[in-house]
């Protein structure tokens, strides 16, 4: 039986098992399939701090892996195919049948951006195609952009490229947009936005030289197939936190995030805490997901010495 384990190896789940590691806690850290978490498939990292000339995605997190092993945390590769927390030691279950157990976790398995699903999108993650306005704007500087979604959060994002892009497309599925009257308002009164609705996508083109030049739409109205010019392709149609696996083991708000006690990283169960995306529908930065897994493991810490009270709400 391990004292700690972390589910997840995102910033958030690195993060936490670094200060674990440090505290004389020997965690065992659960990787997944995607070790390292979205950081993976980002190219270049200019917004986290200490980085003046910023970091490959993949390489921060291999940094971050390396430092946690240095100071003792073990990493297990597998998939957490069961949980129960009814009891401690909690007992996880691996895809394959391992059982492990400890006495406190940390989860921290993020959130999954949703795609499209359509041609040329997948290949081109990183390269044209984002779901994270706030981490690749910067790089549209003077280009066009197209944002695909309908909802508050496309016209949140489509109001901040506007910082960076010459224009911003608008394209969703419908004639109406789901987005509240007051982030509608917003976006249409912004002048650099243009808008391209009721209309489907159909594939992110690219030319030649495998470069993104727009994206190909359907006019649902005419039934006509266009090409909407643009260097950057942003898809802003929502996310869905990783917690299936946990089987309503804990609690969740309405979205399928973990719900946690204000202020802190503590769920409904005493002993198990929750950092990151899984937990944060807002910021979903690299760098608020690393503080908060600097807060799980120091919740966690404080719960093993019994000094945390445990008065949980989900309100």
């Amino acid at each position: 039986m391990r004292k700690t384990m972390v589910i997840g190896t995102g910033p958030a789940g690195l993060t936490a098992a670094i200060y674990l590691a440090r505290a004389n806690l020997s965690p065992i850290v659960i990787e997944g399939t995607q070790p390292g978490g979205q950081l993976t498939t980002t190219t270049e990292v200019e917004n986290f701090p200490g980085f003046p000339e910023g970091i490959m995605g993949p390489e921060l997190m291999d940094n971050m892996r390396k430092q946690a092993e240095r100071f003792g945390a073990e990493f297990r590769n597998g998939w957490v195919e069961q949980v129960d927390f009814s009891k401690r030691p909690f007992k996880v279950k691996l895809e394959g049948g391992e059982e492990l157990e400890a006495e406190a976790v940390i989860i921290s398995t993020g959130a999954s951006a949703k795609y499209l699903g359509i041609p040329g999108e997948q290949d081109n993650v990183g390269r044209g195609v984002s779901t994270c306005a706030t981490c690749d704007g910067f790089f549209f500087r003077g280009k066009k952009i197209i944002v695909v979604g309908g909802g508050d959060s496309a016209m949140e994002e489509a109001n901040f490229l506007t910082r960076f892009a010459t224009e911003v497309t608008v394209v969703h599925r419908r004639e109406e947009l789901r987005a509240s009257k007051i982030m509608q308002d917003r976006a249409r009164g912004n002048g650099k936005i243009r808008w391209a609705l009721n209309r489907t996508p159909l594939e992110v083109a690219t030319d030649e030289t495998g470069v993104v030049k727009g994206l190909k739409v359907r006019n649902n109205a005419y039934g006509q197939e266009e090409l909407l010019e643009a260097q950057g392709v942003f898809v802003a149609i929502g996310h869905t936190p990783n917690t299936k696996f946990l089987g309503g083991a804990i609690a969740t708000d309405d979205h399928g995030y973990i719900a946690v006690k204000p202020g802190t990283t503590e769920t409904n169960v005493p002993g198990v805490f929750a950092c990151g995306d899984v937990q944060d529908m807002r910021y979903r930065q690299a760098i608020t997901a690393a503080g908060s897994g600097c807060m799980a493991a120091m919740d966690c810490e404080k719960f093993l010495e019994g000094s945390m009270v445990h008065d949980w709400s989900g309100n």
